[in-house]
């Protein structure tokens, strides 16, 4: 989708972003460019269509007949953790009847929860990502990657780690398990071009040593580093090989409409079915942009990834391809959870909206990756791109008092998020009323590119 606008005084439209579980509604010109992707459709009847994706899957046998022939006693599922919107109940009864059908118990089956470095899911957080009757069946367990007792080295090297530095560890369940299986969601991933894939295993199950080298600034200093980038992509490189090195034996990605149903089902080989997914979310979740925007407005992505600071990040950089040097970016997320870890608050409060001696810091030591450095690293992508004055950012989630020290300018004042960030949208039109003004309204669920 190509979108274009030349934005002045006039008739006025609204546009719905992806704003906590409800949404926010802005007023922008009529001739505002809306940055979406594609709508597409969910497929209609779930049950059906991973049934048969399961048994036609791409670059591999299908699941029954891997199955039957390594007759495995123990088989470990990963799951992603709440920030992403996977809709794990629409496919995982089809993938554990699966593998009753072909003489794995439900007692052999545990499900991981692929969390990284956050924290263990909370009750309710269960019953979101899985309901109530697959915990009554399986084994549900939390990744921790700061548990040695949960973790065991790999036996090979994986490669991509400097000299000295700590092996490789990985969530032990997943690797003693006999027979392995990633599912996930594909979506435009800020660092490592799209999420899926070899991400379920790095760095959802790996250990902390190894998530904070992959997020080194080496690594994302890269500019391939990016949205939409595979080739040449460091953070992708990196994962692939520790994936390709712990071993997954069946992979089970989706994509996903805007109301986060099943829109597509790409399983089978890890490399084979990922990239197959990729290049069709790529197309769904573009939009061609013609140069870049005076305004720009974006989502922080909406329930449940705009819930932490953290994540907002996300959005920030979905709309670097959109802004010059003089371009101004509001961005909305609710972040009713706050900052994030408490390692992240205190880095960002450390540093104070000093961003640029924060860059200086981790170059200088870049030996050394401090815990979620990498987020700010990113978030500075855009400070070097339009400055902290032309950073806006409203939230009702975090105490303006907080806001202030984000390397962000707060919208703060009275009324709510919509209220505020309307306001600042009509003061900056009447400031500028010949101005370029663009929407991203589903943030970090587009991709945007350059024509």
């Amino acid at each position: 989708m190509q979108a274009r606008g030349n934005c002045g005084a006039g008739a006025m439209k609204a546009v719905h972003l992806l704003y906590g579980k409800d949404g926010l509604s802005v007023r922008v010109p009529q001739d505002a460019a809306v940055l979406a992707g594609r709508d597409v459709e969910a497929v209609p009847d779930a049950q059906q269509a991973v049934a048969e994706a399961l048994a036609e899957p791409i670059a591999a046998a299908p699941l029954a007949d891997l199955l039957v022939a390594r007759r495995p006693r123990s088989v470990a599922v990963t799951i992603s953790d709440i920030t992403r919107p996977v809709p794990n109940r629409d496919f995982l009864p089809g993938i554990l009847h699966a593998l009753n059908r072909c003489g794995v118990a439900d007692s052999q089956i545990a499900i991981i929860i692929g969390a990284g470095m956050h924290r263990p899911a909370t009750p309710d957080e269960r019953r979101i990502l899985l309901g109530e009757e697959i915990p009554a069946r399986v084994e549900v367990i939390d990744h921790r990657a700061n548990d040695p007792a949960a973790l065991v080295e790999l036996a090979a090297d994986p490669g991509g780690r400097a000299a000295g530095d700590p092996p490789v560890r990985v969530n032990r369940r997943f690797a003693d398990a006999d027979f392995r299986i990633v599912t996930g969601c594909i979506e435009p991933h800020f660092m490592a071009g799209f999420s899926g894939g070899r991400k379920g295993v790095c760095p959802a199950l790996v250990d902390l040593d190894t998530i904070q080298r992959f997020h080194g600034f080496e690594t994302l200093a890269d500019p391939r580093a990016a949205g939409g980038v595979l080739a040449g992509n460091p953070c992708h490189e990196i994962a692939l090989r520790i994936a390709r090195a712990v071993g997954v034996d069946f992979l089970f990605n989706v994509a996903l409409t805007r109301d986060r149903r099943l829109a597509g089902i790409y399983c089978g080989d890890l490399v084979g079915a990922h990239e197959a997914g990729c290049r069709q979310v790529a197309e769904w979740a573009a939009a061609d942009i013609d140069a870049p925007f005076d305004l720009v407005v974006a989502s922080g992505g909406g329930y449940p990834l705009d819930q932490t600071f953290y994540q907002t990040v996300k959005g920030m950089c979905t709309a670097l391809p959109a802004l010059g040097k003089h371009s101004t970016l509001l961005v909305a997320s609710e972040c009713w959870e706050g900052i994030d870890s408490p390692a992240y608050a205190d880095l960002l409060l450390r540093w104070d909206n000093n961003w640029q001696a924060f860059l200086v810091d981790i170059e200088a030591n870049k030996d050394r990756t401090d815990l979620c450095q990498w987020e700010f690293q990113m978030h500075a992508r855009v400070l070097e791109r339009i400055g902290l004055d032309h950073l806006w950012f409203v939230s009702d989630g975090i105490p303006p008092e907080v806001q202030r020290h984000l390397a962000v300018r707060p919208l703060i004042g009275k009324g709510d998020a919509q209220t505020r960030a309307q306001r600042a949208v009509d003061e900056y039109l009447a400031a500028h009323p010949a101005a370029r003004v663009a929407v991203i309204p589903d943030g970090p669920y587009t991709m945007l590119r350059r024509r």
